[in-house]
Order: C-alpha cells, then structure tokens, then sequence
C-alpha cells in the first residue's frame, strides 16, 4: 500500500492491472492520486469504477502535434503531391485559405480525438509568418484555454516559412512569445533559410531574453543536419540552455552509424537535447540507441489529415507501435522503454517519467490490455480516460449510449 488521504475521495478505481503486473485499487482525491493499494477495504461513496485486470498507465504526452493546421471537422480534402517541402509549404498556404471552417473548430475536433486516445498533454506547433501573423496563435491560446481541464497543451510558435527568409518573423515570434506561447520555433536553418547561423542567432536570442525553451524542425539529411545538430548543441552550451532545446524530426540521426553514431549521441548527451520523432518516412532516429545513451525522446503524431499527409489518428500509442515495426524492436524490454517515452511530464526541460503512484497527478489511461508489451502491440482499445481526475472520456459509456440509440 502507498500513500494517505489526503482529502475526500473523489474517484475509485479498482482492479487495476499496473506496468509492473500487479494487481490494485487506486483512490482518486481531487487531481492527484491518493492511494495506491492491493485491496481496499471500505468503500466509498465516490464513483468507482471497475477495471477487471484491464492496464492502467499514466496519461499520454503528444510530443509534436500541429493543431492548427489539421482538416479535421472539415470536408475530405484531396492530397496533394509536391516535389520538396517548398511545395508542400506553397500547397498548404492555398488550401488554408480555402478551407472554409475556422482554425478553433478544426483544433478542437483534434483535441477530442487525441483525449479520446489517452493523451492528456501535448505539445502543438502554431504557424507564425507573413500571411497569417499571429491569427493561429491567438485562435490556440483561446483554445488552450478553453479545454485547460482535459489537456495540458504547450505551444511552440513555429516558423513554417523561415525565420530570416520570411519578412518580419523574427518579430512574430517575439510578439507570440509576449503571448503566452511556450517554446519559440525553428525550422531547417540551412535547407529553408539558407543561413545556420542567422536563424540561429534569432532563436536563442529570443529564448534567452523571454526564458523559455526551443523546438527546431530539422529535415536536413547528411551533413547539413549533422552540422545543424552540432551547431545547435554548441549553442546550447554556450547559452546554458542544456535541458530546454529539443530537434523534431532530426531525419539526419537516422542516417549515422557506428563510430560517427557515437560521437554524435554524444554531443546530444552533453547538451541534453530531446529528440521528437513522429516515425515518419524516411531516415528516422535510431529511438532504442536515443534511449540507450540516456537522450530524452519525445513521440508525436505530427501532422493529422491535414496538407502535409491525409493520414494519422492522433493515437500516439499507435505511433509506438510504427516505431517499433519500422526498427525492428519486439523484446519486451523495448516496448517497455517505448512505452516509457509517452508517459513523461511535459515541458521543454527535464522530462519526468509519470508513474501511477500516491502524490502524482491523476491523468491517467485505461487500456484493454494485461501488460505494458500487449498496449504497445496490440492496437488495443482505450476503455477510460481521467484528467486531473476527472473523467474525459469513457468508452464503455459511449458504446452503452450507442447500443441505446443515444
């Protein structure tokens, strides 16, 4: 038994199965967790509910995610192809004028598909540039606000167009900032701006003077992300900013091996730089030696039907799942250190690991399975889903109403 009341009960949860195979009754007091516990004696008048040896794990962190630019809750969108990432950038401007439902809607529909699923925390680039101004970051931040008690979001301002090459986005991002916005963006300093140092030089200025973290998209391959990479890390340093810069994507890492691998798993470790992978196509960063070497990892479900891929569920355990198929990982061990890299605080700094104990917050995930390897294999269905313990979203509820014709 672990913990002490520490206020009324607010929630039970019994039958628990935990990440460690044991079997427990879990009391809910307010939005932290109160008791962990193998039997509970008495009960309660709070609400309970019964888990039948179904997992219990800590809920979900989204650790790149693009609310503003999904089409959900809006008609199918075609795809359409482009020849590079210019392309991509030019379609999506056209079809985001031409979308016809406001970026508020289309976010929110995103959110409840991504509660739906587990997640409780995410992290959401918004588009600063020329066109748009800050018209998707002040849409977010009341977005944010408005669903505070089912997700905690964080917001990097996110320069899809450049940061020197763009007019004026340099002082976007400091006005996003001014905001509210949580970790200023970047995006491939040499492919897209054409100038390493100069976008640099804006973000690490704009991070030191407003104390807050960075989150580079780096699609660059071989050498230009490789020098990216070590450019940022030297940065890092400099600026003691170790802990607070995560690289998204970083296809580049995928791409090093043996000798050259080590050396630069070094230079992340040093800077304590998180690397945030979504298992898209390509090269992508060898997840199992990041963790290995003790780099902080992040897993999002990047871009949700929307200009850049008509595909994505907003499932991050699914997204495990790929990153698992696609690098061969089916110990065990692996899946359970997978596992591990959804249920972390979030925050650009240290992440921490949440666990189901007494004291920690009460955002948690019932999942239709009997162990930690069988969620991240098995697609398995999400039966309960608590926030600062509060129920968000209850499946077995849902299909009771729909076999009711409710």
């Amino acid at each position: 038994m672990s913990g002490v009341r520490q206020g009324p009960v607010t929630t039970t949860l019994r039958g628990a199965r935990l990440a460690d195979g044991r079997s427990a009754d879990v009391e809910i007091a307010g939005a932290h967790i109160a008791m962990v516990t193998d039997h509970l004696e008495t009960a309660t008048a709070a609400p309970a509910y019964e888990l039948d040896g179904h997992l219990l794990l800590p809920g979900f962190l989204d650790g790149h995610l693009h609310l503003d630019k999904t089409f959900l809750g809006a008609r199918w969108v075609p795809h359409e192809p482009a020849a590079d990432i210019e392309g991509r950038i030019a379609i999506e401007r056209r079809l985001r004028r031409e979308i016809g439902v406001p970026v508020a809607e289309r976010a929110r529909a995103l959110i409840d598909l991504a509660t739906s699923w587990g997640t409780t925390a995410m992290r959401s680039h918004v588009d600063v540039d020329d066109e748009v101004g800050l018209a998707h970051v002040e849409s977010l931040l009341d977005v944010r606000a408005a669903v505070r008690d089912r997700v905690d979001i964080e917001l990097v301002a996110f320069p899809q167009r450049g940061v020197v090459s763009c007019h004026g986005v340099g002082d976007l991002l400091d006005e996003a900032l001014g905001l509210g916005v949580d970790l200023v963006g970047g995006l491939d300093p040499i492919g897209i701006d054409h100038d390493l140092e100069g976008q640099l030089d804006v973000l690490f200025e704009l991070a030191e003077r407003h104390g807050r973290g960075i989150d580079l998209h780096l699609h660059d391959a071989g050498e230009m992300g490789w020098a990216t990479v070590r450019e940022v890390a030297s940065r890092v340093r400099a600026h003691g900013m170790e802990g607070l810069v995560t690289l998204s994507h970083a296809y580049c890492l995928g791409e090093l091996h043996g000798d050259r691998w080590e050396k630069m798993a070094e230079v992340l470790r040093e800077a304590d730089i998180a690397i945030a992978t979504a298992s898209s196509p390509g090269p992508m960063p060898p997840v199992d030696q990041l963790l290995a070497a003790g780099i902080r990892v992040l897993c999002g479900s990047d871009n949700v039907r929307d200009a850049w891929s008509p595909l994505g569920t907003a499932d991050v355990l699914e997204r495990l799942t790929m990153i698992a198929y696609r690098l061969g990982l089916v110990e065990d061990s692996a899946l359970v250190d997978l596992a591990g890299v959804i249920s972390t605080g979030r925050g650009g700094s240290a992440l921490e690991r949440l666990t189901v104990t007494a004291g920690a917050p009460a955002d948690l995930v019932v999942v239709e399975a009997t162990s930690t390897e069988e969620a991240v294999a098995a697609h398995a269905k999400r039966l309960l889903v608590l926030k600062a313990g509060s129920v968000v979203h209850d499946q077995c509820a849902t299909e009771a109403a729909s076999r009711q014709g409710l």
